[in-house]
């Protein structure tokens, strides 16, 4: 009764973008590709390494994913239960009392006081057995089985984003700590520039619209200090999150070392000519699709509905009136009850039914195509990203070291009495945005290299799940 599967047509194109934006899209299949590749090879810092193991170990998140599995696998094995008979033992007795005289012993003598009736028996029997003739238990028990392979593939998503958020929050940690000490060493400078500016007051050299200015840029740096040092401490608190416990002594120590991300080991660039197929393999997107085949299934499970149900009720054992004689030759007692129901009205109830799995199975395909385009998405601006960061890093840095030689320039023909301060002011000003800027900009190239990773689906580990049995496809 299920209907026939065919897989979507993926609704996205066969090739990547191509544009001043990409690096070369082309020319390689998705078999040359290794999506799968151990996450130590990518996350090669023994730092995030240490901090994902333990994120695996102890996020709460991940381990919400995990029960879930077990969860569906035990509603597999509920469902799949039923397509064979449940066998029970029994024993029983029975005994009665009846007064002597009674509507039942009328004829009873008036010496006798009382009669004793006893019933014993022992058998086993099968209770409401349904024979499935048309398939619904089977299609229930597929539907149940691709809901299990869906939080199978679900648990690899949020292995995979897990990995992932550590090392970004990893990220923003070093960044917002190089920001601090770039920053302090720049405050350092600024306030020598303004204790210039006051002894030049003093002397009448400048004027206090001059040590204003200078003030002014000098609160702008300390309070640019005040954001890293507190997003620091987010980060860190974010990482704690993710890690599931406090981080060690020694983590604390290792990630305090890393004072600018050039200490964090670079990522491996993603090779060039990716397919677009390959975002076939994101283990959301195979999520996706096997909760599509549940869907699909529930449509076989609705149709068996309009068939005649066969149940079977029925038992066999001994039965006697003692129990010495329970197990003589001859005490055998059987029976059997089986019993057809047919639906004959029931107000469009079985067709409403059929019509709610069809329907969902349409959305589900909606839901499965959408996914397929945002992977396809997510690849495609996270690929834009990687060439146009290596051309942006460059000009960035070239700007900050300008920035930097006309703010020594500056500051150094001020302090000859060849310029006025604000000539420094605004090449101090320059100078500090183009370091923020700098070390945004640096974090963004270093965290899209992590995303691109992510969205390609890279750290599975393509660990096989043990696959329970499931009678469509013979497997023990």
């Amino acid at each position: 009764m299920i209907p026939h599967y065919e897989r979507p047509a993926s609704p996205v194109g066969k090739t990547w973008p191509n544009g001043s934006a990409y690096r070369n899209t082309k020319g390689v299949s998705s078999d040359a590709v290794k999506s799968d590749a151990a996450w130590r090879d990518f996350y090669r810092d023994p730092l995030l390494q240490s901090l994902i193991a333990e994120a695996l170990e102890n996020n709460r998140d991940y381990r919400v994913a995990i029960q879930q599995i077990e969860t569906a696998g035990a509603q597999f094995d509920i469902e799949n239960a039923s397509l064979f008979p449940s066998l029970t033992g029994n024993a029983s007795g029975n005994i009665q009392k009846y007064a002597a005289r009674t509507m039942r012993f009328p004829h009873t003598p008036a010496s006798q006081g009382s009669i004793y009736q006893r019933q014993y028996g022992v058998g086993f029997g099968v209770s409401s057995y349904e024979i499935d003739l048309w398939g619904r238990i089977r299609s229930a028990s597929r539907s149940a089985f691709d809901h299990y392979m869906s939080d199978v593939y679900t648990r690899e998503s949020v292995n995979i984003t897990l990995k992932a958020s550590v090392a970004t929050t990893v990220l923003n940690w070093v960044a917002n700590n190089e920001g601090y000490q770039l920053t302090s060493d720049i405050l350092k400078s600024w306030q020598k520039s303004y204790d210039l500016v006051l002894e030049a007051r003093k002397s009448g050299s400048s004027s206090d619209l001059d040590v204003a200015e200078a003030e002014e840029a000098l609160r702008e740096a300390e309070k640019q200090l005040e954001i890293y040092d507190r997003q620091r401490a987010q980060a860190l608190n974010q990482l704690e999150l993710l890690v599931g416990r406090p981080l060690t002594d020694a983590q604390k120590n290792a990630l305090e070392g890393k004072k600018a991300l050039a200490d964090i080991v670079d990522f491996p660039d993603v090779p060039e000519g990716l397919p677009s197929d390959l975002i076939g393999r994101r283990p959301d997107i195979l999520a996706a699709e096997h909760t599509l085949l549940a869907a699909n299934d529930d449509i076989g499970e609705a149709r068996a509905e309009f068939f005649p149900k066969i149940q079977i009720t029925a038992s066999n054992g001994t039965a006697s009136s003692g129990i010495k004689r329970l197990f003589r030759s001859g005490m055998g007692a059987w029976d059997v009850a089986p019993q057809i129901t047919l639906p004959i009205f029931d107000e469009g109830r079985l067709t409403a039914q059929l019509k709610q799995s069809k329907a969902n199975k349409r959305m589900e395909i909606a839901r499965y195509e959408k996914s397929i385009q945002t992977g396809f998405r997510e690849v495609a601006d996270a690929l834009a990203a990687r060439e146009t960061y290596v051309r942006e890093t460059t000009a960035q840095d070239c700007f900050v070291s300008a920035s930097q030689r006309q703010y020594r320039l500056s500051r150094a023909r001020f302090e000859m009495g060849s310029d006025s301060y604000l000539q420094t002011l605004v090449a101090q000003r320059t100078y500090l945005n183009a370091v923020t800027e700098g070390i945004s900009i640096h974090l963004g190239q270093r965290s899209n290299a992590v995303t691109l990773y992510k969205v390609l689906g890279g750290g599975w580990e393509n660990e096989t799940p043990k696959r329970p049995f499931r009678i469509g496809e013979h497997i023990l």
